[in-house]
């Protein structure tokens, strides 16, 4: 599952919040040349304004975005804040980015979120860096799914599959977890980057939830038999 290659032909909301979900994935990876180049030209910030004000203005409002253009950005001072804020180390686990060190057991949170993902056809190959509980890889599962709702509706096809897993996955796994790796990180005096990051991603997964309650009904937190989801 990989970034889209384009934010210029926004056509439906699902494809926007895809690539929404796709860019936040990318943002709390360990961080990159990548990342630095587009803090200091602007182009991160370019982005997310445009992503949110094609799916909702509000996920911006109060929000302090102008730290998504920094051109004095440093690829040391994001490394060694990133660290300190997500890496376990002898210190203890911090604001780790596993879902199951937030709220477990580990092992349990990781086996569901694999049959979330197996239920799609997905596996984790030996080049994937982070396990199955890791917020990046539930982000580029989000970002599968909602990009998989899009292609449906441009098949005409139902779209029901795609949108229920979403819900239940939100639900089950960052949605449940992420306001309690939140509050850890605000005791932490955070580089105002992460803390923008993680308070664009908490508003993204409460609204797209609430659009999926809203029209399949109340998110199931109990697994249905072998599927960790039910209604398919």
């Amino acid at each position: 599952m990989t970034h889209t290659e384009s934010i210029d032909g926004l056509t439906s909301p699902a494809a926007t919040c895809s690539y929404l979900y796709a860019l936040l994935g990318e943002c709390f990876a360990y961080p990159d040349v990548d990342l630095v180049e587009n803090l200091r030209s602007g182009a991160l910030l370019a982005q997310i304004q445009k992503l949110c004000d094609a799916l909702d203005s509000a996920l911006l409002q109060g929000l302090d975005a102008a730290v998504f253009n920094d051109p004095a950005a440093s690829l040391d001072a994001l490394k060694v804040e990133y660290t300190r804020l997500f890496d376990a180390g002898a210190q203890g686990t911090g604001c780790s980015l596993n879902g199951g060190l937030q709220r477990g057991p580990q092992m349990k949170v990781m086996e569901e979120a694999v049959r979330f993902y197996a239920h799609f056809g997905l596996t984790l190959t030996e080049e994937q860096k982070e396990l199955p509980d890791h917020l990046t890889t539930q982000l580029n599962f989000l970002h599968f799914l909602a990009y998989g709702e899009h292609l449906l509706q441009t098949q005409g096809e139902s779209t029901d599959a795609y949108r229920l897993a979403r819900r239940d996955f939100i639900a089950r796994h960052p949605g449940r977890w992420l306001p309690i790796m939140e509050d850890k990180l605000r005791t932490m005096e955070p580089m105002p980057l992460f803390l923008s990051f993680t308070e664009l991603l908490r508003r993204l997964l409460a609204l797209d939830l609430a659009q999926l309650q809203a029209q399949h009904g109340e998110a199931s937190l109990k697994p249905s038999g072998d599927m960790p989801f039910g209604g398919l």
